[in-house]
């Protein structure tokens, strides 16, 4: 009777705190968090060991919605069993059609189970019946709670894909503004243009708006940082750190509107990655990084010397100066340190690599492209400009008139 009420008020008690309760649930006993402790480091640890990146990512993106999955279905079993732990506590009061004379305990628990079963999933096959009152009371309880999983499962998988939508599209717009994977140099770079501060406080906005989305969606519901991107060069995690570093760039050598709104962007970002770090109880991962930074893990030290002074490059060449004031580089450390040991530790949990500072010699993505293409195109314009025969210009000055 005892553990069936355990198992019963658990699964119950796991599934409102997953799904309906809209605030990070407490408590490190929770079925959720022992169903994840228990089967994500078996499978990243299988994926990591895999050589090919491609074959990698596949497997780690297969678990997030295989997680799901696998949730919903420990949740039902247990409440199976639950139910039938009390059935069986009960004497197992059952008039069964097919199998009447079974008195062995054995026989009497695999009846209760299939009795669970059926009616927790409501198939109301009716060949076996209750014969007491306490017993048709745990049947109509059972129901109960079988429609009530189901109506969970209906709701609850659409709202995750929702979210998760709504999370790719910002992440898949940043290829264009920032490079595949995304980095927050060529973020600037390809906004050193008239009107490019605008745009990118503009982009900026979005971006607080979106982290301010994620805080509310994956802090409710973990399992979504576990759903990666459609391509292999991008991740949520990637992009809000790619935002956050340009934001830290921003507010160390830029004035004005653009580095007003990064400050806030800044916030909201550097919000998202510590809630979740909570979530994820990741806490001692990000203080041993910040104590020893690429010492800890797989996430190397993210801007070394040499990187550094090729940032500064970078920087030059976005209108930005980082290295001739000197107090830039120290306020750049000082904000790196409030964010990049949280971000770090997801990465290395998640095994999202964490983007560069400036973009890779070879990378190639679809701005790119485009950006070539334009470039041949006005230099053809360019050096192939003629009036037609037929525009009035050409008319007046056969005329002679002016």
């Amino acid at each position: 009777m005892v553990a069936g009420l355990v198992f019963c008020l658990g699964a119950v008690l796991d599934a409102f705190q997953t799904i309906i309760l809209p605030r990070r649930p407490t408590g490190r006993l929770r079925i959720t968090r022992v169903f994840f402790m228990a089967t994500w480091p078996p499978w990243s640890a299988l994926a990591r060991a895999k050589k090919s990146s491609r074959l990698r990512e596949q497997i780690l993106s297969i678990y997030g919605p295989l997680s799901l999955l696998l949730l919903l279905a420990v949740w039902a079993v247990l409440l199976v069993s639950g139910f039938a732990l009390l059935y069986f506590a009960l004497g197992s009061p059952f008039a069964d059609s097919v199998d009447g004379n079974a008195t062995a305990a054995i026989g009497q628990l695999r009846r209760d189970v299939y009795v669970s079963g059926t009616t927790l999933f409501t198939l109301g096959l009716g060949d076996v019946l209750p014969r007491s009152v306490s017993a048709r009371g745990l049947i109509v309880l059972e129901s109960a709670t079988g429609l009530g999983l189901v109506a969970l499962v209906i709701g609850y998988v659409p709202v995750l894909y929702g979210a998760f939508s709504r999370r790719e599209v910002s992440v898949a717009l940043l290829d264009g503004r920032a490079g595949s994977p995304p980095t927050s140099a060529e973020l600037l770079r390809r906004h050193a243009f008239e009107g490019g501060q605008q745009a990118l406080t503009e982009l900026l906005a979005e971006w607080e708006r979106w982290s301010a989305e994620m805080l509310e969606s994956h802090v409710s519901y973990p399992i979504l940082c576990y759903y990666r991107s459609q391509h292999d060069n991008q991740s949520w995690l990637s992009a809000l750190t790619a935002v956050l570093d340009a934001c830290a760039l921003l507010i160390s050598v830029a004035p004005g509107s653009a580095a007003r709104q990064a400050q806030l962007t800044f916030a909201m970002a550097r919000h998202v990655l510590i809630d979740l770090g909570h979530v994820f109880h990741l806490e001692q991962a990000a203080a041993t990084w910040r104590e020893r930074p690429g010492e800890r893990g797989t996430t190397p030290e993210r801007l070394p010397a040499p990187r550094f002074d090729l940032l500064c490059d970078w920087m030059s060449g976005a209108g930005l100066v980082l290295c001739g004031d000197p107090d830039s580089p120290a306020r750049l450390h000082a904000l790196r340190a409030l964010y990049e040991p949280h971000a770090a530790a997801l990465a290395d949990y998640l095994g999202m690599p964490l983007p560069a500072w400036v973009p890779e010699p070879l990378a190639k993505d679809q701005w790119k492209t485009v950006e070539e293409v334009r470039s041949k195109a006005a230099a053809a314009i360019l050096g192939n400009i003629h009036v037609s025969d037929r525009s009035a210009a050409f008319r007046l000055g056969s005329d002679n008139e002016h």
